[in-house]
């Protein structure tokens, strides 16, 4: 199933996407929870209620060119994110492949969905791109083992970790999270594509396009952590939630790697595409 939150006259709503439409949920059934989180929390049985609801021949469908998406989890209670977990990035960063995932956080601030401008802040120069798939946690956990701990996950979308690298990375301490989180700095979408549509999250293709031009071409299984290894690590920590959000690392490709270094600007559009997940595309403005 491919799940979505779309903003409708009531308020962003649960929808599931299929054939051209999107069905909204709480609408069709109103026993079915209005946000895309609150589902996940309600289970499995309320995920079989979803399918059968978008099934519906009565079900209340808006045409997908007449809608606004927003993330499809747009309230999550936990963003975590991973840097260097892909080992040509590393490589072109100059890094070590680190023993332990290497771990920073973004606030729900910085979430927007496709079509939503990435905002330039002023106070910064040096706005990077970065593609990554993201997790979606679809149940509660906690010291997780390894080995079945991807089944944690509900599903899987598309993100783009835009980056401030000045604030990243001069400033002292080299402040990760203070240049991740940016308001706008997490545009994830179009849908929540769950789990048993991807066969094998370590196989799939990943791109990034600036103004079509391709910057970031690789694949996931240059992932140095996997899913399940990820989520039993992070699990270790703190309670993993529904919802929650894991940005799982970007391949090589990025602006400033490059030489010269290529930063967002404005009048720019980036896509970031996924196989199986579908595509992000985000304008960039200037704040």
């Amino acid at each position: 199933m491919r799940l979505a939150t779309i903003q409708t006259a009531a308020g962003p709503r649960a929808a599931a996407f299929h054939d051209g439409h999107y069905t909204d949920l709480h609408a069709t059934d109103p026993s079915l929870p209005p946000s895309v989180r609150q589902l996940l929390e309600a289970g499995e049985a309320a995920l079989g209620a979803a399918t059968r609801a978008a099934r519906r021949a009565d079900a209340v469908r808006h045409p997908a060119g007449e809608v606004k998406l927003l993330a499809p989890i747009p309230d999550p209670h936990k963003i975590v994110c991973v840097g260097l977990n892909y080992r040509d990035h590393a490589a072109e960063s100059g890094s070590p492949i680190p023993r332990d995932p290497v771990l920073f956080s973004k606030y729900a601030t910085a979430l927007v969905g496709p079509e939503h401008p990435i905002v330039l802040p002023p106070v910064s120069s040096k706005v990077d791109f970065e593609a990554e798939l993201v997790i979606v946690v679809g149940r509660r956990g906690r010291n997780l083992p390894a080995d079945s701990a991807a089944a944690w996950a509900a599903g899987y979308t598309v993100g783009h970790d835009v980056s401030a690298r000045d604030w990243q990375l001069e400033k002292d301490g080299k402040q990760w999270m203070v240049g991740k989180t940016f308001d706008t700095f997490a545009p994830t979408g179009p849908h929540l594509v769950t789990a048993d549509e991807v066969p094998d999250p370590h196989r799939l293709g990943i791109r990034l396009r600036l103004n079509g031009k391709t910057m970031q071409d690789s694949n996931t299984s240059q992932m140095i952590f996997g899913v399940g290894a990820l989520l039993a690590y992070l699990s270790q920590v703190f309670t993993l939630e529904p919802g929650d959000l894991v940005f799982t690392g970007t391949p090589p490709g990025v602006g400033v790697a490059r030489k010269p270094p290529v930063f967002l600007r404005p009048g720019d559009v980036v896509e970031v595409e996924i196989d199986r997940l579908g595509v992000l595309r985000n304008p960039v403005v200037q704040g």
